[in-house]
C-alpha cells in the first residue's frame, strides 16, 4: 500500500496542493504507526514459542506409521527402478503440502552383483553349498543378493582362517601363534572398530585370497550384513571433489585416482550361521582367551588355517547410474540467503525399515507439521530445506556430490546441517554434534517427552547417563553429516535411538521388525521429530543463531590435555595452547555480546544490522577449522579437529592430521619424527587462530 501511494509524488514537480499535503501526511502516520507498533523482540519470542508449541502438539504416531509402510513396501536399493519409485513418492509428499520442491541428478558409479557362490570341503570328506541369500530359495522377492558393492571380481579355493576382527592386533595374535595367513580365506566378524572396507584392506596387506565378513549374533542368525567397501574417502569416485553433473568432468575407470579407492581382492558378507558352521570345522591353533571371551558361540574353539577349504567366486559390475536427491524449501522472511538444513538418505540395501526409512518417515512427519504451521501464518526467520539424498548406502555419494557442487553458496549460507539417518533402532536416545550446537541440542531434548518413561523428559534420563558427557563428536564418516563437516565446515548435528540393531542391512530390516521389536508404538519415531524439528525451528527462527563456542573452546582443552599425555616432552604444545585460549576468550566475547543484544527489546534497523553481523560471525567461525590443502595425502578432509584418522586403529577421534603423523612417524627417523608432528601441531593452532579471529570478525 506504501508503494502504491508513494506513486503520486511526482506532482511535487508542480505546486504543491492540499492533497499532496494530505497524502504525505497519511504516509507519515502510517510509517509511525508501524514503526511504534513492530513487533518487539519479546512478542516476537512468544510467537514463535506460540508455533513451536503448535509443532510439538501435531505429532502423529499412526501418521508416521503409516509412512513408514509405504516406505517399505519394497527394496530401494540405489540406482534401481524401484528406488526412482521411493523417489516419487518423497516428491509427491512434498508437492501435495504445498512445498517449493526441487530435484539434483547426479552420475555416479555404483556397483551390483551379478552371481557369488561358496562351498564347503570338510576334513571327513563331506561338502556344503551355501545358499547365499536370507531364506526362500532365492531370497525374498526383489531383494539384492548379499554382496559388497565395489568389491573385485574373484575367486579363491583355499583354507579357511579365522582373523576375529581383522584388526592389525588380530593378526599379530595369529602370528604369535605360528598361524601363516597368506594365501587362505579369511573369515573376519564384524565390529572391532573397523569398517568394513579396513577389514578387507588389512586382510588384503597381510596376503589374504579373499575375506568373507559375518556379523557374530545370537539373533537373525540367518541375516546377510550388505555394505560397501570403497576406501580413500566418501562420493563419487569418478567425481572426486566436484558434482558429478550430466556433461560435467569424469575419471575413467583405470584412472589411477579411481583405482586405489577399490580393493584388489574380493569379499562378501556371511550370516552367523554359515561363519559358525566354517569356524567350528577349524583345526590349528586355539582361539586366543581375549577373542574366546566375546564370541557368541562356544564351539568356535581353532582359528585353522584349515583344514576346511573353501571354494569362494564372485563376479559383480560397476556401473555408471543416475541418483536423484530431493529437496523441499521453505523460504526465510527476514534472512533468506541463510540456510537450515535438515537431511536424511533415502536409498537402502533392502526394505530399510530402520536404515534409513525410519529417518525418512520422520522427515515426511516434519514436513506435514512445517506445512500446518505455514498454514497458520509461520513463516521462518531463515530458508529451511529438507534434504532427502540419494546412494548414501554407496558411500554418501547423493549428499557429497551435492556438498561439492554448492561448496562456495554452503560456506557463506548454510547455518547448520541437522542428520538424522536411522532415526529409531532399539532403546536410547544418542546424538553428536560440532560443540557450538552442544548447548542447543540440551535446551530441546528438555521440551520432548521420552518415550520410554512416563512423566520425564529425554533430558532427564540423558542427563543422568552423563548428559553433554556422551554427545559425540562428528569425526566418523558414516553418514550424510561427513560431507557437511569435512569437507564445507558446516555446523552439524546427528541424532537417532539405539545404539545398534540386530538386522542391519539385511532382508529382515522390514517394517514387521520395526512394529514387533524396534518401535511397536512409534513413540521414539515421535521423540526424534520433536527434536529434529525443534533442533531447526530454533536456528531458523531465534534472532541471534543459538550458537555457543564456550563448548567448543572447553572440548579443545580437554583435546589438548590428552595430548599432552601422549607426546613426546620434545614436542611442543605451546603453539596449540596459546590459540585454545585465544579462541575461548573470543568465544567468551561473542556469548556476551548475544546476551546483550537479546537483552535488547525494541527491534531498529541498527539493532538488526548489529546481530546480522554477529550471526554471521557465529556462522562462519567453523570455517576457521578447514584447511585448504586438507590432510596429508588425504587432500579431500579439510577440518583439522574433526575427520577420520588414516590409521584404522588410531586411538585419536580428533585432529586427524596429527593422527596421522604419530602414526606415520614409526616409520621415520627420530629427527623426522618431531618434525613430522610439530609441523601437524603448528597447523592445527593456526586453525584455531583462524576460528578466533573469524568469531571476532577482525582481519590480523
Amino acid at each position: 500500500m506504501v508503494q502504491f501511494l508513494l506513486k503520486p509524488i511526482k506532482v511535487f514537480t508542480g505546486k504543491t496542493s492540499p492533497l499532496v499535503t494530505f497524502v504525505v501526511i497519511l504516509i507519515l502516520g502510517i510509517l509511525g504507526f508501524y514503526s511504534l507498533h513492530s513487533p518487539s523482540s519479546t512478542s516476537t519470542s512468544r510467537q514463535a514459542s506460540r508455533f513451536r508449541h503448535v509443532f510439538l502438539s501435531s505429532s502423529s504416531n499412526s501418521t508416521i506409521s503409516d509412512y513408514l509402510r509405504a516406505l517399505t513396501m519394497h527394496p530401494h536399493l540405489a540406482g534401481t527402478k524401484p528406488a526412482s519409485e521411493t523417489t516419487r513418492y518423497v516428491l509427491n509428499h512434498f508437492n501435495n503440502l504445498g512445498l517449493r520442491t526441487r530435484t539434483a541428478s547426479y552420475n555416479a558409479l555404483l556397483s551390483y552383483p551379478v552371481r557369488s557362490s561358496l562351498s564347503a570341503h570338510f576334513s571327513d570328506g563331506s561338502t556344503s553349498d551355501f545358499i547365499l541369500a536370507e531364506p526362500g530359495r532365492y531370497g525374498p522377492e526383489g531383494v539384492v543378493p548379499p554382496y559388497h558393492a565395489y568389491s573385485p571380481s574373484g575367486s579363491a579355493r583355499a583354507r579357511a582362517v579365522f582373523v576375529n576382527h581383522g584388526r592389525e592386533e588380530d593378526y599379530r595374535a595369529l602370528a604369535a601363534l605360528g598361524v601363516n595367513v597368506s594365501g587362505c580365506v579369511a573369515v573376519a566378524r564384524s565390529g572391532g572398530g573397523l569398517s568394513r572396507g579396513a577389514v578387507v584392506e588389512t586382510a588384503e596387506k597381510y596376503g589374504l585370497a579373499a575375506v568373507l565378513v559375518f556379523t557374530d549374533g545370537d539373533t537373525w542368525r540367518e541375516g546377510f550384513e550388505r555394505g560397501h567397501v570403497m576406501r580413500g574417502g566418501i562420493g563419487d569416485p569418478l567425481s572426486p571433489g566436484w558434482g558429478g553433473v550430466n556433461g560435467g568432468e569424469s575419471l575413467g575407470l583405470e584412472d589411477s585416482e579411481v583405482l586405489k579407492r577399490f580393493p584388489k581382492i574380493p569379499s562378501l558378507p556371511l550370516s552367523s550361521e554359515i561363519a559358525e558352521r566354517v569356524l567350528c570345522s577349524l583345526g590349528g591353533g586355539p582361539v586366543p582367551s581375549e577373542w574366546r571371551s566375546t564370541l557368541k558361540s562356544s564351539s568356535i574353539r581353532n582359528v585353522g588355517p584349515g583344514p576346511t577349504l573353501l571354494n569362494f567366486s564372485y563376479q559383480g559390475e560397476k556401473k555408471v547410474a543416475t541418483i536423484e536427491n530431493v529437496f523441499a524449501v521453505i523460504k526465510g522472511m527476514e534472512e533468506p540467503d541463510r540456510y537450515v538444513l535438515l537431511g536424511n538418505h533415502r536409498d537402502a540395501w533392502t526394505y530399510g525399515a530402520v536404515d534409513p526409512s525410519s529417518g525418512t518417515a520422520v522427515l515426511l512427519d516434519i514436513a506435514r507439521r512445517y506445512s500446518l504451521l505455514l498454514r497458520s501464518g509461520w513463516t521462518p526467520r531463515r530458508t529451511i530445506i529438507l534434504c532427502s539424498w540419494d546412494a548414501e548406502e554407496f558411500g554418501m555419494i547423493g549428499s557429497t556430490e551435492w556438498v561439492e557442487q554448492n561448496l562456495v553458496n554452503l560456506g557463506s549460507k548454510a547455518v547448520a546441517y541437522l542428520n538424522v539417518d536411522c532415526a529409531v533402532q532399539g532403546r536410547g536416545f544418542f546424538a553428536g554434534s560440532t560443540p557450538q550446537l552442544d548447548n542447543l541440542l540440551l535446551e530441546v531434548t528438555k521440551e520432548i517427552k521420552d518415550p520410554d518413561t512416563e512423566g520425564t523428559t529425554i533430558y532427564k534420563n540423558w542427563a543422568a547417563a552423563g548428559g553433554n558427557s556422551n554427545i559425540q563428536r562428528l569425526s566418523r564418516v558414516d553418514s550424510d553429516f561427513a560431507p557437511f563437516v569435512h569437507h564445507a565446515g558446516v555446523p552439524s548435528v546427528d541424532v537417532y535411538y539405539g545404539r545398534d540393531f540386530p538386522v542391519y542391512h539385511t532382508a529382515f530390516d522390514s517394517y514387521s521388525w520395526m512394529t514387533v521389536s524396534g518401535d511397536p508404538f512409534f513413540q521414539r519415531h515421535v521423540a526424534v521429530a520433536g527434536i529434529w524439528g525443534l533442533l531447526a525451528l530454533r536456528l531458523a527462527d531465534d534472532s541471534i543463531i543459538p550458537f555457543n563456542y564456550l563448548s567448543y573452546a572447553d572440548q579443545l582443552q580437554v583435546y589438548n590435555n590428552i595430548l599432552s599425555n601422549l607426546l613426546d616432552e620434545r614436542i611442543s604444545l605451546h603453539p596449540l595452547t596459546i590459540s585454545i585460549q585465544e579462541f575461548a576468550s573470543a568465544a567468551k566475547e561473542a556469548d556476551d555480546e548475544s546476551k546483550t543484544l537479546r537483552s535488547q527489546e525494541a527491534s531498529d534497523r541498527f539493532l538488526d544490522m548489529k546481530k546480522r553481523a554477529l550471526n554471521d560471525r557465529l556462522m562462519l567461525a567453523e570455517k576457521g577449522f578447514l584447511d585448504a590443502a586438507g590432510l596429508r595425502g588425504r587432500k579431500w578432509f579439510k577440518h583439522l579437529v574433526f575427520g577420520p584418522p588414516s590409521d584404522h586403529e588410531s586411538k585419536l577421534d580428533f585432529f586427524p592430521g596429527i593422527a596421522d603423523s604419530m602414526s606415520r612417524a614409526i616409520k621415520m627417523s627420530e629427527k623426522e619424527r618431531l618434525v613430522a608432528i610439530q609441523h601437524e601441531i603448528w597447523r592445527v593452532a593456526r586453525a584455531i587462530h583462524r576460528a578466533a579471529s573469524a568469531l571476532r570478525g577482525e582481519v590480523t
